[in-house]
């Protein structure tokens, strides 16, 4: 039952049954405990099923099985129904379900330039999302984070009146974070540095009055998109993949056999800052010719445009700026042709460079180049065909994420969510 992991970023829910030890002394509850998340898991990863197909796939007993549905359905995470047929005959077979009883999972990006609250349901289902632009930099920690709290307090609010109960929030920013004591320790694309999160939006929240806040997590961006993204193929047979933000910055997340990589001291993915070429571009981190000064947002529409076009008006949707880009290429326009490849050639290269240390089976572009990426795809595989040393280019496919700008938020909530299959019995 391998390929339906739950992965997370250290501590994987249960993936599979376990058996008792031997000698007979292994915890009775913990072993149901973890029996009762591999099933959660097996029916997050592939979907419903009938309660035999759940013992093949787990290796359980039936009656074991029975025993743990009926406890599931009772905590009110999971339901039993008719499989849901068109134009079969005979009577339907009884699928079981994931529910969740109003339970929900809470992320929150503070991004380079807005703000993004999102709410997800414990089948993945999007209940709440709100997005506001700000220039993060400009403001500063304090009035970031008093935004940020306040659009908190709204979406707790917001669900407390849909009968919804968050089991916890996790934050990301575009930064080294030490999320053992919630801290944004270094993030120089917002220019923050030492700054509590976790303890500044709490104070926030209870001056705020909210009643009941859920556990507050920190987590940097481009490992929570990764988690997202990997929420997208996983049990499709994908156990390695490199998901890159593509924002003002440039960041990885790595998934390595089915698990988030996130090094020694939790710095993984800081792949931005890779000095490809030293005699280009300063970075914001002090040194120049960083991958993310070559491939970011920055970049490509500065190679665009000049600086008093449209494209660079932050009171522009960003969304608009880059439909309006893509827009320009599609017209042929040279100055927007001449900046793709640039980009693309540029991107390619440190693709290349990843591909050969780590042979990830997927490569998934987010942020901005899921609205111009494809424009940029043919030329970024053709680097990989003849810049990558595995046959084939080791068989790394290249796509572009479905989730955009919300992978990060959408990471921080499957992340919060993880608490009810690490620990379905409360």
């Amino acid at each position: 039952m391998g390929e339906h992991e739950v992965t997370d970023l250290g501590t994987a829910a249960p993936s599979q049954a376990a058996p008792a030890d031997a000698s007979g002394t292994r915890d009775r509850a913990s072993i149901r405990r973890t029996n009762l998340g591999a099933v959660l898991g097996l029916l997050r990863d592939g979907g419903p099923r009938s309660r035999a197909r759940i013992a093949a796939d787990t290796g359980l007993p039936k009656p074991t099985v029975t025993s743990l549905v009926a406890e599931l359905v009772g905590l009110g995470l999971v339901s039993e129904g008719p499989a849901r047929r068109e134009g079969a005959v005979g009577r339907p077979g009884t699928l079981v379900r994931l529910d969740g009883g109003g339970l929900c999972g809470l992320g929150v990006e503070i991004s380079t330039s807005y703000v993004h609250v999102l709410a997800l349901a414990l089948d993945g289902s999007q209940v709440y999302a709100h997005r506001v632009p700000l220039a993060v930099k400009a403001e500063g920690p304090d009035a970031v984070l008093d935004l940020t709290a306040r659009h908190i307090a709204d979406c707790l609010a917001a669900l407390e009146r849909a009968g919804r109960r968050p089991v916890g929030l996790t934050l990301a920013v575009p930064g080294v974070v030490d999320s053992a004591s919630a801290t944004v320790s270094f993030a120089p694309g917002i220019g923050w540095r030492d700054v509590a999160v976790a303890d500044a939006l709490r104070s926030r929240l209870r001056r705020a009055g909210v009643p009941t806040l859920p556990p507050i997590a920190l987590e940097n961006d481009a490992k929570l998109a990764a988690l997202a993204e990997y929420a997208q193929v996983r049990g499709s047979g994908v156990r390695d993949m490199l998901s890159l933000t593509g924002e003002r910055g440039i960041g990885a997340g790595i998934v390595n056999d089915g698990r988030l990589l996130r090094g020694a001291d939790g710095f993984a993915g800081e792949v931005g800052h890779m000095p490809l070429d030293p005699a280009r571009n300063p970075c914001v981190c002090g040194r120049h010719g960083c991958w993310e000064t070559m491939v970011g947002l920055d970049a490509i529409l500065r190679l665009a445009a000049r600086g008093s076009d449209p494209l660079h008006d932050p009171d522009i949707a960003l969304e608009q700026r880059l439909a309006d880009l893509r827009r320009r290429a599609e017209a042929g326009d040279p100055s927007t042709v001449a900046a793709l490849d640039r980009v693309a050639h540029d991107l390619g290269l440190g693709l290349a460079l990843l591909a050969d240390v780590l042979n990830p089976r997927l490569v998934v572009l987010g942020g901005y180049f899921t609205y111009i990426g494809d424009l940029l795809l043919d030329r970024v595989r053709d680097m990989l065909r003849t810049r990558v040393m595995a046959p084939l280019a080791g068989s790394c496919e290249v796509r572009l994420s479905a989730l955009g700008f919300a992978a990060a938020a959408h990471g921080g909530a499957h992340l919060a969510l993880d608490a009810v299959y690490l620990r379905p019995v409360p």
